[in-house]
């Protein structure tokens, strides 16, 4: 796959019509304001496009793209690469999905560097979480010590966020599935009935 990085005007970078990913309008003004913030953004990438000389088609960086345009940008950064259909519908079912996740301690420490320097409000411009979630996540004090626990059961912290919505529908399910658990703290009935509900659903 040969690479090539160009300055291509955003006239001539087509999105691709099969593309998946989607961004909500609020992670979308906070890309919009980091660019405008640094005047840096990854560049995109594209293929010379298959039914339109002179035209490229984007196959990863279609937000960065209407973000540019929005801020009046005429052209932007993309690398070339000269791949056929089948390699483009790989790319675009995976660039936007194949990601790590957090290590939770370090991501921790990294916030409390940011809001150190920068105010909260300010940060959730910026970043994907609110203001609520850094608030809470800065507050967050990790364990100094492993929990005591029995000798090959070790607790893993896991975290994510839910809305409104979401967040009604998994404490109704887990209050369901917590009743009668011979737990004997809340956390381990929550645990206990969250890996329940997984069992069930895998179950099926």
């Amino acid at each position: 796959m040969h690479n090539e990085t160009k300055t291509i005007a955003l006239k001539y970078l087509l999105p691709h019509p099969d593309n998946p990913n989607r961004m909500g309008k609020a992670n979308f003004a906070k890309l919009i304001r980091n660019i405008q913030r640094t005047g840096r953004y990854e560049p995109l990438i594209v293929r010379p496009h298959p039914q339109r000389p002179g035209y490229f088609q984007i196959i990863n960086g279609h937000h960065r793209h209407q973000a540019l345009e929005k801020l009046g940008y005429k052209t932007a950064e993309a690398v070339v690469w000269d791949v056929d259909d089948a390699e483009t519908d790989i790319l675009l079912a995976t660039l936007n999905r194949l990601t790590g996740s957090d290590v939770l301690k370090k991501k921790l420490a990294l916030l409390k560097n940011l809001t150190s320097r920068m105010q909260t409000a300010e940060l959730a411009k910026l970043l994907p979480q609110t203001a609520s979630q850094l608030e809470r996540l800065t507050n967050l004090r990790l364990p100094t010590a492993p929990a005591k626990a029995d000798v090959e059961v070790f607790a893993t912290p896991l975290m994510f966020f839910l809305n409104s919505g979401q967040l009604k529908t998994v404490e109704e399910a887990l209050s369901v599935a917590m009743k009668n658990r011979p737990e004997k703290t809340k956390a381990a009935k929550k645990a206990a009935a969250l890996t329940e509900i997984a069992r069930h659903f895998l179950n099926r």
